[in-house]
């Protein structure tokens, strides 16, 4: 059995310890397209290591970084085909700022696996702190595994982002490039459905798609651009779901309202007009 809950669930995986340096965190800006106004100076705070400042969806890179090998769905009591598989959710929490460059050590361990039917969904909580104890950030995601429901597992709930029934207060557009996975893969995720067009096909696309996160990265920084004057250190949270998938080149549209916490969210693909993003959330830090 691919899945076996009673093995998976709450399994701790292996602790990791992984280094970055202000190079990374300039290769990971220029990945999201930083850099496209190369002289304003809201750009080059995330393009040069004058006065560098770290997005904190880094997060989600941070640890990969020197992984060159496509990744695996292998946990304790979990084996599944890495085709099948599609991101679910994202969330990234930071407690501090993250800093320029550093060492830290990860522990994630598997906190739910919910059966779906014709699909699993499996999700991860890491817990980073750095060299000294101190924490760092918390990221949970979840993976989506189609045909790999049916192990009679719980169903689990879905929660959902009510939107403000008023019109947004910023629509911001923007575009990726042709190129954009080719770039995002050098951070660390090699998986074969962002580069391989006969593995895409393989897994039900027509063509190579871009990776969720660097969606999830794009629009980040879009909206801490527009609504926070590109202060990164105004960031403390950003959770969203994959509601579709981005094809490189696309235009990205993100409707944006003003809560009392921070901003809600949803996005989508100009020219499909396809649903990318939903239930997004980011929470203002309370620094």
């Amino acid at each position: 059995m691919p899945i076996d809950p009673d093995v998976a669930l709450g399994a701790e995986l292996d602790e990791l310890t992984f280094a970055w340096t202000s190079s990374d965190v300039l290769l990971y800006h220029l990945a999201l397209g930083a850099g496209a106004k190369p002289t304003d100076p809201r750009e080059l705070r995330y393009t040069y290591e004058r006065d560098l400042r770290v997005l904190p969806t880094f997060a989600t890179v941070a640890a990969n970084l020197r992984v060159f090998d496509p990744p695996v769905v292998s946990f304790p009591g979990i084996e599944i085909d890495l085709a099948k598989v599609v991101h679910g959710t994202q969330a990234v929490t930071v407690h501090r700022p993250i800093p320029v460059e550093g060492e830290a050590t990860a522990r994630t361990r598997i906190v739910d696996i919910q059966d779906k039917g014709k699909a699993a969904v499996i999700v991860n909580e890491t817990s980073v702190v750095s060299s000294d104890g101190s924490p760092l950030w918390t990221a949970r995601s979840s993976i989506f595994a189609r045909g790999e429901g049916g192990f009679g597992g719980p169903r689990g709930s879905s929660s959902r982002v009510e939107l403000p029934d008023r019109e947004p207060d910023a629509v911001i557009d923007t575009p990726t490039l042709p190129q954009q996975a080719l770039l995002y893969r050098l951070c660390g995720d090699r998986n074969p459905l962002h580069i391989d067009p006969e593995f895409a096909r393989s897994a039900g696309f027509d063509v190579p798609i871009l990776h969720g996160l660097c969606t999830y990265g794009v629009v980040a920084k879009a909206v801490t651009d527009a609504l926070l004057d590109a202060d990164v250190t105004r960031v403390g949270s950003f959770s969203a779901r994959f509601a579709g998938i981005v094809l490189p080149g696309e235009t990205l549209r993100t409707k944006v309202w003003r809560t009392d916490d921070g901003l809600v969210l949803t996005t989508t693909a100009v020219e499909r007009d396809a649903p990318v993003l939903a239930d997004a959330v980011l929470v203002f830090t309370d620094r």
